[in-house]
Parts: C-alpha cells; structure tokens; sequence
C-alpha cells in the first residue's frame, strides 16, 4: 500500500480532521448567536450542514486518532470508499450553504436590510467565511482518500 500522508488514519488525516471539527463548530456557533436565523431558509440549511460535519469529523479524528497510536493503517477498501463518499458528499453541503449565506447576507446587506442591524450580516459573514474553511479542508480530505484508494485495490 502506498502511504499517502492526509489519507484515512494517518496523523495529517487528524490534523484535516481537528480543523475541519474547529472550522465547523465556530461557524454553527456564529450563526446559532442570533435567534432571528430562522427567519431565511439559506441560514437554517447551513446550520443543519455544519450539525452532521461537525460529529463526522469528530468520529472521524476519534477512528484517525486510533489509527495513529496503534500505528496500523486501515487496509479495507470498503471503509476507505465510505469514508471517501462522506467526505465528498460532507465537502458539497458545505460549499452549497456557505454559498447561499454570503450571497444572502450580501444581498441583505446591500439593501439595508433591518435584520442587519446589530452586526448580525458580519456575523452570518463570519460563519460563511468559517465554513469555506471547512468545506476547503474536507475537499481536501476527500481528494487524499481518493489518491489512496487505487492503492488499496
């Protein structure tokens, strides 16, 4: 097998995995400040994504995590292809609503708005650039396990 470093249970997979978990939380904490969130269907669906990223990549760093101190790859294609197909479907959601939020908070705020007031468009602001972040980094993971697939087959 060759070793791909960012692949599946390698100790670069959990560093993808450590920021994805940060980048994630921060950006479903910067939107859940507000209550008014609710109001735009573009806010919610974020929110929703970033709620399944975040404990998929924490279970994750956690099989990641275990690979590491046990110093054993995962050898099974199977494991390898769902962790791929996760990764990628993961990577999409979270590109589609970090897309919906900046373009309608900078909708929102080019019109003025009044749900902008209070610094809440700079908030939902954050949470997109927070989850662009994300969604680079599970781009990122997804294009390692596919790199290392063929390997295992």
């Amino acid at each position: 097998m060759e070793h791909v470093p960012g692949s599946f249970g390698t100790s670069a997979s959990f560093a993808l995995r450590f920021g994805q978990i940060i980048f994630s939380s921060a950006s479903l904490i910067f939107m859940c400040l507000d209550y008014d969130f609710y109001d735009f269907t573009t806010f919610c669906y974020l929110t929703t994504v970033m709620a399944f990223v975040t404990p998929w990549s924490i279970s994750l760093a956690l099989a990641d995590t275990y690979s590491v101190l046990l110093k054993q790859l995962p050898h099974e294609p199977r494991l390898l292809s769902m962790v791929l197909a996760g990764d990628t479907v993961m990577s999409f959601l979270s590109l589609g609503g970090a897309c919906g939020v900046a373009s309608a908070t900078e909708l929102l705020s080019s019109m003025g708005a009044p749900i902008c007031g209070d610094n809440l468009c700079s908030q939902y602001q954050v949470s997109a650039t927070l989850a662009f972040l994300c969604w680079f980094l599970l781009l990122a993971s997804a294009l390692f396990n596919l790199w290392s697939l063929p390997s295992l087959l």
